[in-house]
């Protein structure tokens, strides 16, 4: 089984011109956090800016908090990490099996033009090392491309948070740009579920997630996958 992990958060807190707030989503950190840490593999936070990362409030609503949220936020542990996180700038890809980027509405601001995501992104690829994001998170794919310059997302399956659902959020006329539509613009084999519904989409090393609900079982099967690399070629791992 792979030792570390890199979970990806935003720095970004304000909602566009809204005046509202906005972060990462707890439950898309928390529910694949537990998972691959209950799993033995140990994980780092990072973020663009390092330090203290916001988490988008409506993610902390009674309706929205699942127990892995609810965990994540009494763990100390895990709390210190999200309010220490490390620089991306600062990450060595070498340290890590895979990277997981966490969604909210924040990381369409941060995470499609982030140099350091893309590096770390594009190194990981033709090693074979696992490339998740779950919801907006999986807009930071977009930004990245293969040996050959195209979109590395170009024919392979992905998914994301819906167009209908930054709709139904009223999120459509607030966010930069819709994480569906980029990926449709880029070429990928983009496909997802009814609104809120789970559903998961593995293109190994890309391992992509709709929703809130996809977090739990993203993480699942990040878990299943390390395995199964580790028992044929642990010495890769």
């Amino acid at each position: 089984m792979a030792k570390a992990f890199l979970f990806v958060v935003s720095s970004h807190d304000q909602l566009g011109t809204t005046g509202n707030k906005t972060g990462s989503w707890l439950e898309e950190l928390a529910a694949p956090y537990w998972r691959l840490r209950d799993a033995g593999i140990r994980i780092d936070i990072a973020s663009p800016k390092g330090g203290a990362a916001p988490i988008d409030p409506m993610s902390l609503e009674d309706n929205w908090l699942s127990d892995a949220g609810r965990r994540f936020r009494s763990d100390p542990e895990a709390s210190e990490a999200l309010a220490n996180t490390r620089r991306l700038a600062d990450i060595r890809s070498e340290d890590y099996a895979g990277l997981f980027m966490v969604g909210g509405s924040a990381t369409v601001w941060d995470f499609p033009n982030n140099s350091d995501l893309k590096r770390i992104i594009e190194e990981y690829f033709p090693l074979g090392k696992v490339i998740a994001g779950v919801c907006h998170g999986v807009i930071g794919l977009t930004q990245a491309v293969d040996a050959n310059g195209e979109p590395l997302v170009k024919n392979r399956k992905v998914t994301s948070i819906s167009n209908a659902e930054d709709v139904m959020m009223g999120l459509d006329k607030v966010v930069p740009v819709l994480p569906e539509e980029m990926l449709r613009k880029l070429r990928g084999v983009y496909s997802c579920a009814a609104p809120l519904a789970e559903h998961v989409v593995i293109d190994a090393p890309l391992f992509t997630g709709q929703n809130p609900a996809s977090a739990d079982p993203l993480g699942v099967a990040i878990v299943k996958y390390l395995d199964r690399m580790s028992e044929t070629a642990p010495e890769a791992r």
